[in-house]
This record gives C-alpha cells, sequence and structure tokens, in this order.
C-alpha cells in the first residue's frame, strides 16, 4: 500500500491487467471493475494483504469477504460444492451470483477472508477485466466493493478514488458497471435449502430470503450499509425543502433513477445517484418510491440500508 501517495490509474487494458497482476502477487491492493461494482482485490492466500483490505476499508473484522474464482474448478479446490451448489454455478457463472459454501479444510485462504466462519463465499465475475486479472495470477481474489466501509459502493473509478485514494496501489479504470448491484448472495445448505442472504441482479428460483439471525454469514447483511452520510427519506412522492430528491418513473428529482420507470436502468444507476446526493449541498436525501417487485427488491434493499441509522 502507497500510504498517503496517490493512487495509481490505469486502463483495465493488456498493459493494465500485467501491472496489476505484478502489485496483487507482491500483496498490494487493485480496485477492478466488475459487472456488479468495483471491488478492491488482494491476493486470498496472504493474510498481510487481506489485513490491508480491512485497514483501506475501515471494514468490521466480523464481515467476511467475498472471494472470486476463474471457474468452478477453482471454486471446488476452496470449498464443497455439492449438487445443488454445483447447479447454480454452471447455470448463473460467470454473473452476479455468490455462492456460500462449506470450506475445504486445505483450502489455504488467509482466516480473515471468512471472518472465522466454516463457510466461504465465492463467485465467478463476468467482467472482462477481472476474468483477465483472474487469468493472469495463480491465486484467487478477495474483493469486496472498493469504497470505505459502510459508504455508497462504487460503480466508477471516481467512486473509487473518492474514499481510497492514496490508501491502495492501484485502480485498473474500466469505466462504468453495467449491473451497478452487488451480487445476488445464496447459502447452499446441507438439506437443500437454497437460503437469500442478500438480493441482486439474479432471483434463485426456489430461493427464501433469510436474515442474519445469529451473526454475519455473508457481506451486505449489516442494517446499515451503502449510507451516503445524510439522512435518507424513502417513498417521497414530493421533496422538502432541506432535500436533494432522487428521482423514480413519473416523480422527477435532481436526479433520477430511471425516467421510464425501468429496474434494470434504476439498478445501474442508483450508487450515482447516491453519490451525487452525498455530495450536493442539500444535507438530506429524499428517493422516490421504487416498486418492490423483481430486481425492485434489491433496490429497496439497498435504499433501506442506505436510510438505516449508522
Amino acid at each position: 500500500m502507497r500510504g498517503k501517495n496517490a493512487t495509481e490509474r490505469v486502463p483495465a487494458d493488456a498493459g493494465g491487467i500485467a501491472r496489476a497482476a505484478r502489485i496483487l502477487h507482491e500483496g498490494g491492493l487493485v480496485a477492478v471493475p466488475t459487472e456488479t461494482v468495483y471491488g478492491l482485490a488482494a491476493r486470498a492466500d496472504n493474510p498481510a494483504a487481506i489485513a490491508r483490505i480491512y485497514e483501506a476499508k475501515g471494514r468490521p473484522s466480523f464481515n467476511p469477504l467475498i472471494v472470486h474464482v476463474a471457474g468452478i474448478a477453482a471454486a471446488q479446490r476452496l470449498a464443497r460444492l455439492d449438487e445443488a451448489a454445483l447447479a447454480l454455478a454452471e447455470r448463473y457463472w460467470p454473473g452476479p451470483l455468490t455462492l456460500v459454501c462449506p470450506l475445504r479444510s486445505d483450502a489455504g485462504l488467509a482466516p480473515a477472508v471468512t471472518a472465522g466462519l466454516p463457510t466461504v463465499a465465492l463467485r465467478q465475475p463476468a467482467h472482462p477485466a477481472m476474468a483477465a486479472l483472474l487469468g493472469a495470477v495463480q491465486f484467487p481474489l478477495a474483493a469486496p466493493s472498493a469504497n470505505r466501509s459502510g459508504f455508497v459502493s462504487p460503480t466508477s473509478a471516481e467512486h473509487v478514488l473518492a474514499t481510497l485514494d492514496g490508501r491502495i496501489d492501484l485502480v485498473l479504470d474500466g469505466g462504468e458497471c453495467a449491473n451497478g448491484l452487488e451480487s445476488t448472495i445464496v447459502a447452499v445448505r446441507s438439506d437443500g435449502r437454497i437460503e437469500t442472504l442478500r438480493p441482486g441482479p439474479i432471483e434463485v428460483p426456489g430461493a427464501v430470503a433469510v436474515g442474519p439471525a445469529e451473526g454475519i454469514e455473508a457481506p451486505g447483511q449489516t442494517l446499515s450499509h451503502y449510507a451516503p452520510g445524510k439522512p435518507v427519506r424513502l417513498d417521497a412522492v414530493v421533496r422538502e425543502a432541506d432535500e436533494y430528491l432522487i428521482g423514480f418513473g413519473e416523480i422527477a428529482g435532481d436526479c433520477s433513477l430511471s425516467e421510464a420507470g425501468d429496474l434494470l436502468q434504476a439498478a445501474a444507476r442508483l450508487y450515482a445517484c447516491l453519490h451525487r446526493a452525498a455530495l450536493a449541498p442539500q444535507p438530506r436525501i429524499a428517493v422516490a418510491p421504487v416498486p418492490t417487485k423483481g430486481l425492485g427488491l434489491a433496490i429497496n434493499d439497498r435504499l433501506h440500508r442506505a436510510a438505516a441509522p449508522m
């Protein structure tokens, strides 16, 4: 990590991927675009590198990390994937689905990656930059969102640098992320149940939504998260005098998730709008109603966590 020096920013091309791979091999931190949000990557088998993730983000140690892998074979070297987990991986990978599965005793991951849990969260990302980076290294990558812990997730290199400049080594600039929402996280239980621990772009048929009943089992389960640093009022039809309004559909605002009421567009724009609202002069934020169906379930999940008291 480069301390107070400015973080290097390079294009996510072949040269940038090669430089990122060298930094990661040496135990450094690199922000990488994925199809969901930018991730803060470090080699998952290096305890010192993982400690730097927690330090750079100010992330609580009880919050585990998602490990990004190049494919199913790489995932099976880290966790036990039963028939149900394999079926999900074959159907949805590469893509925005994270599987929580039993950790193998010989996985070789740094203990802090799993926060001491007997399970590990695994994903094969679909973004070409992250896929190329995984192909350029010989180790899995732990990569939570590339932002200070608790704040709004980053969907551009600018968002990353807003909170992590000088705290990490490199940003691979791949433009804006396509999906704009973190991956769906599901746990595959030994009795065959599939539980959704965090909603996201993928709705898994038959999965049952659950909360953190006895503790945090996966990223994004804390009650207060994705916070813009200001009070947030949801389901706002009209703005109040001191509010920055994020609109949706027919409700216009200072920025809009989607003028057409399109949930896919709203998901892609969500964090960009929250970043704009955080920088606006108004001391409070209001957000227009978003339907609680389909992708709207994941959008509302993030909004309710953004609005929760810190």
